[in-house]
């Protein structure tokens, strides 16, 4: 059902197709949430420390990169995004340019933050035992990271352009039929 359209049970739009968003950005703030308060507990803090938190090496991968792209783009960036469509042809009057691309900005962009906070996290802990046991092996390792934190990334940014030009879009058939 298109955003613009009226449900007739209450006659109001529909914005239950907005709700996976919120959903998932609470899943994504408690994850975040939870990783933090594992990150700060002595023994992972000194194992963080000692491969490089937070500022180089492996521990940087988890602490900061995993974590805040966990709470900011899966929680704050989402729960901003599903505002956006809503509010946007809330104050403007006009429908969104496109409801498939509301969707491909949700899927897209849960599954890039999924991938990316995943591959930093997996990648930080496998790189960060290697280096603590066998520095030498770290370029082995490393060569992997790159392509797939760069598939990742692209994911997570097929997500952010897709609400882009969507909003941009929208915008731009508002100002077309400005009276």
């Amino acid at each position: 059902m298109p955003s613009n359209q009226l449900d007739t049970a209450d006659s109001k739009p529909d914005h239950r197709y907005l709700l996976k968003f919120l959903l998932m950005s609470a899943v994504f703030l408690f994850i975040g949430t939870v990783h933090g308060v594992i990150q700060i507990q002595p023994p992972v803090r000194a194992w963080l420390e000692s491969v490089g938190t937070p500022h180089s090496g492996p521990g940087h991968m988890i602490d900061p990169l995993a974590h805040a792209h966990m709470n900011i783009v899966g929680g704050v960036i989402l729960f901003l995004m599903a505002g956006t469509y809503y509010l946007f042809p809330t104050i403007s009057g006009q429908p969104l340019y496109s409801r498939r691309l509301v969707e491909h900005t949700f899927w897209w962009t849960c599954a890039g933050v999924t991938c990316f906070y995943s591959t930093l996290l997996i990648f930080g802990i496998i790189e960060g035992n290697i280096l603590l046991t066998n520095p030498d092996a770290l370029p082995d390792v490393h060569r992997y990271y790159k392509p797939t934190i760069g598939t990742a990334a692209t994911i997570m940014g097929i997500g952010f352009w897709v609400y882009f030009a969507n909003i941009f879009l929208t915008a731009r058939q508002v100002y077309k039929n400005k009276p």
